[in-house]
């Protein structure tokens, strides 16, 4: 059974903001803090009540704000401290909770402590990053490359374990870590609910085994981080590369005082190979998915995070759906699917209009730092072509293009005559909110009428999960159970299916595509949800 605080946690649902492509609000093609907070209303009515915004403070932006150069200010394109005031005042004011990106792995080589650190070793900052005479193992960048970078005014190599300028900071170094919590607590003061932190297992190496993350101390650094009773209050999820299900324990479990949960990345392995190259997979990898994490979080009293999309992870409904003809199925039977399991959700914008994958012709229109190592490092074999559909495929700009709020030039993000930031999604004329709830099938209309199910029963957020589809079936059915009530779940995948239950059910309290019984045949990506009669 889940504490009382994370049982809270599993009651929010979180959407997920990239400021800089979300809402223009001065017209200089950039996203910012007023034009989000123009727009909290649309979050509002989602159904959704609590934002998480991707990283916003001040920046030289190789990496799109996760290269930070003052942890306490603004990035100046989204605005003033005041303007932060504002959003956390609307966004409290509305009942709706406000997560920051927390980035504690590196931060930009234009902050003043890599600035001080690089005029020699013998300053009070000298030891806040990795130094090394002479390149000590061959670690790789993230984003192609070596991952040790020489600096000529201090005449050592330091690491980067991400881009030429996000350095990694040395959290042996006991100021580092009192740092970290100092700012912390400074978000926390101003009103900060919570946070997302980013690369989280990479704040511990272990120089010895050559691994860059998952270190010694890593938990003994996130207790001191989050263990500390003035931040105990806060929800935290942190971003990893595992998959473990014993690291999950060891991050999350209530009494280790560390993260209220982790985002595990397993079932983003649907519909790819590897980031850069599709494979053929279906619905079924999902559920398998799915399922395996409920039964873990069960077995271990955690709370999951439940998400398909975010800014680094090309969009689902492209990779294993029928992002085309069957576009509004594909993206109401997948949220389905996932937002009536067990744990705390998470939307990215434009998930809630079914907002699929673009494609980008030229090599040139691209702006993510990762895709751009990536294909300068590509098979030279391979053509022009291929690395580009390779790269449509994998890039981050995928979900980094702004918000199409309606079909005008620039989709409603800014003006019509002003140049945004990265172009207008190559789908953004057809695909945009205007249209959608124009739409007799509107994906948002969906979103908020399943969202607001969510909230309304809690059986969804807080009772047992059992499957009663068999693994060989082409769909998935499941219950959710609390007390007296239960409820049944039915998501088909791709081909017409005739599907019967063990039980007998009210009509479906929620269709995506308006069926009056929750048995019968089922069209490609029909789903419903019904209260049980009898069970």
């Amino acid at each position: 059974m889940l504490c009382d605080k994370y049982r809270e946690f599993g009651k929010w649902i979180i959407y997920q903001i990239y400021p800089r492509s979300f809402m223009d609000a001065n017209g200089d093609g950039i996203g910012d803090l007023q034009g989000i907070i123009s727009r909290l209303d649309h979050i509002r009515e989602l159904g959704c009540n609590a934002v998480w915004l991707c990283p916003c403070f001040k920046s030289p932006n190789e990496d799109n704000g996760y290269d930070i150069a003052d942890y306490r200010d603004i990035m100046d394109e989204f605005g003033t401290m005041e303007d932060m005031d504002e959003l956390i005042e609307a966004l409290h004011s509305r009942g709706m909770k406000l997560i920051l990106d927390l980035v504690p792995n590196h931060t930009s080589t234009d902050h003043r402590w890599f600035r001080e650190s690089r005029k020699g070793r013998d300053n009070p900052y000298s030891d806040y990053y990795y130094w090394y005479d002479e390149i000590p193992n061959d670690w790789k960048s993230c984003f192609g490359g070596s991952a040790w970078q020489y600096d000529e005014q201090r005449g050592q190599y330091y690491l980067h374990s991400f881009a030429v300028g996000q350095a990694d900071l040395n959290w042996e170094n006991p100021a580092v870590v009192k740092e970290m919590q100092d700012i912390v607590d400074f978000w926390a003061a101003k009103g900060c609910d919570g946070f997302r932190v980013d690369v989280i297992d990479c704040i511990s190496k272990n120089f010895e085994t050559g691994e860059n993350g998952l270190g010694p101390r890593l938990h003994e650094y996130i207790r001191a981080l989050f263990g500390r009773r003035e931040a105990a209050h806060l929800f935290t999820v942190g971003e990893g590369h595992t998959n473990d299900p014993e690291d999950f324990v060891l991050h999350c479990a209530a009494e280790r005082g560390e993260l209220s949960t982790l985002f595990i990345f397993d079932h983003m392995e649907c519909g790819r190979k590897d980031k850069f190259t599709p494979k053929a997979d279906s619905l079924a990898s999902l559920r398998d998915y799915l399922v395996k994490w409920q039964g873990i979080s069960a077995d271990n009293d955690l709370l999951y995070s439940l998400f398909t999309d975010n800014h680094d992870q090309p969009q689902m409904i492209s990779r294993i759906g029928n992002d085309r003809g069957l576009r509004y199925e594909s993206a109401t039977d997948i949220a389905m699917m996932v937002y009536l399991l067990k744990g705390v959700p998470f939307i990215y914008q434009g998930q809630e209009i079914g907002m699929p994958a673009s494609y980008t012709s030229s090599i040139a229109d691209f702006d993510d730092v990762e895709c751009l190592g990536v294909y300068r490092e590509m098979d030279k074999s391979l053509s022009e072509e291929e690395k580009l559909e390779k790269v449509n495929f994998g890039s981050r700009d995928n979900v980094r293009h702004p918000m199409a709020w309606d079909g005008s030039a620039n989709n409603g993000f800014t003006g019509d005559a002003v140049k945004p930031w990265l172009a207008p999604h190559a789908r953004g004329a057809e695909v945009n909110l205007a249209a959608d709830l124009a739409s007799d099938r509107s994906v948002f209309r969906f979103y908020r009428d399943l969202l607001a199910l969510r909230s309304a029963e809690d059986a969804f957020t807080d009772g047992d999960f059992e499957v009663i589809s068999k693994p060989e079936d082409p769909y998935f059915v499941f219950t959710r159970t609390l007390g007296g009530e239960s409820w049944a779940v039915v998501c088909n995948f791709e081909e017409d299916q005739e599907i019967r239950l063990p039980f007998e059910c009210e009509s479906p309290r929620l269709s995506n595509l308006g069926r009056g019984e929750i048995e019968g045949k089922y069209m490609p990506y029909e789903c419903a949800a019904a209260k049980l009669i009898s069970f």
